[in-house]
């Protein structure tokens, strides 16, 4: 892959060292592993999970108590905190490495931290957002936030020693960190300033990220998975609020110059964590392609066991895309002296997309599937080969 222009990670010195893939892998066993070498299979004793609503597992109800149902209704059966019919990605995943889900670090009642926090809350923004965007639905809690929410966690850790429900002040060296946000800070201003505008802000979203990495390394962490950002041309709220011609959609109804707005993201948030690698030598940064998964499902839902690829669960509306942004998922409005439900489909096992801006459980299920193989990390990632991983059921 070509290199891009992307801001500078270089030290003040202007030193700079490439590190081998093998000793990157090396680096995850030792920071990761427990038993002789010969027997080695990584432990991930906790995650630490920063993000947006593709992650959250609560953070965001926690702070604004709202959530009803139809939300949660396929594994939860009850609302759960989670923007989708039930699992997402990083359940999974906690489930694969053998860890309870993740309770998010805002819940004051229930919380075990013993195993990880999450402190991803849905809205959230890598850049600290313009409080006129607030009134809008961008949430307070943008990355700088959870970045100091998890030192906070780290320091009481440290002070208590082991008191319940926290976990041993060493964890945080042994933990995975995981990152799945930026989808805000992309889509937040699209309809007002266009995706030329958004695209001049969008290397401070990159770099953000991999400077927030730089700082947990620098209290301890030492192994890190980065998302990047889903194809939101796809999605049917974007579909349906976007300005576009039709001849902006391809062949599968995507919008095209969104779609190439965000690979040409992804590609910029590849190449800044490879300028990050390049500092921490001893760090594990893996950059996880979850786009190209999420991108086959939209455009061939029926392979993969799924029926519907731009056509929300949760709307109203009907049509192609079954999204009102004026009604969302579970909401209900007087619309022209009527009142309209957003109401659920039957079956959102059917669906890539839940509420046209979130995915499915179904969906996440084999979006995880593909993380846990280990074929969309960059640098390549047996992760299969080298954790004991569990069935995600």
């Amino acid at each position: 892959m070509a290199r891009r222009n992307t801001p500078s990670l270089v030290s003040p010195s202007g030193s700079r060292q490439v590190t081998p893939l093998p000793f990157l892998f090396l680096t995850l066993l030792f920071f990761a592993c427990s038993g002789p070498a010969s027997e080695a299979r990584c432990v991930f004793p906790a995650i630490f999970n920063f993000g947006d609503s593709n992650s959250d597992t609560g953070g965001f109800w926690a702070a604004f108590p709202a959530q009803t149902g139809p939300f949660g209704m396929t594994y939860f059966k009850r609302p759960s905190g989670r923007a989708s019919d039930g699992r997402l990605i990083i359940d999974f995943l906690a489930q694969a490495l053998g860890l309870p889900f993740l309770s998010p670090y805002l819940q004051s009642i229930g919380s075990d931290f013993r195993h990880g926090a999450n402190f991803a809350t849905l809205a959230s923004t890598v850049r600290l957002p313009n409080t006129s965007l607030f009134v809008t639905g961008i949430s307070p809690f943008s990355l700088g936030i959870q970045l100091n929410q998890m030192k906070d966690l780290r320091t009481r850790v440290v002070a208590l020693k082991g008191t319940d429900h926290l976990p041993p002040a060493d964890v945080f060296g042994q933990a995975l960190y995981t990152f799945d946000i930026g989808q805000n800070d992309f889509t937040s201003e699209l309809g007002s300033l266009g995706i030329g505008a958004v695209k001049q802000y969008l290397p401070q979203v990159a770099s953000q990220i991999a400077w927030t990495i730089k700082e947990i390394h620098d209290i301890g962490g030492r192994t890190f998975m980065v998302f990047n950002l889903a194809p939101v041309g796809c999605y049917p709220a974007f579909l349906t609020e976007l300005p576009h011609n039709p001849s902006d959609l391809d062949s599968y109804g995507c919008m095209i110059s969104y779609s190439n707005a965000v690979v040409d993201y992804n590609n910029l948030l590849n190449d800044t964590l490879q300028h990050m690698r390049d500092m921490l030598p001893d760090a594990t940064i893996i950059y996880v392609d979850t786009h190209s998964v999420k991108l086959e499902l939209f455009r061939h839902p029926k392979t993969h066991g799924l029926v519907y690829g731009t056509k929300a669960c949760c709307g109203h509306g009907g049509g192609a895309y079954n999204f009102d942004p004026q009604v969302y998922c579970g909401n209900s409005k007087v619309i022209n002296g009527t009142k309209v439900t957003a109401t659920a489909c039957g079956d959102p096992q059917n669906y890539v997309s839940w509420d046209g801006i979130h995915a499915t459980e179904a969906a996440n299920k084999l979006v995880t599937a593909a993380v846990l193989g280990g074929s969309i990390f960059h640098p390549p990632f047996p992760l299969s080969k080298l954790c004991d991983l569990q069935p995600i059921g």
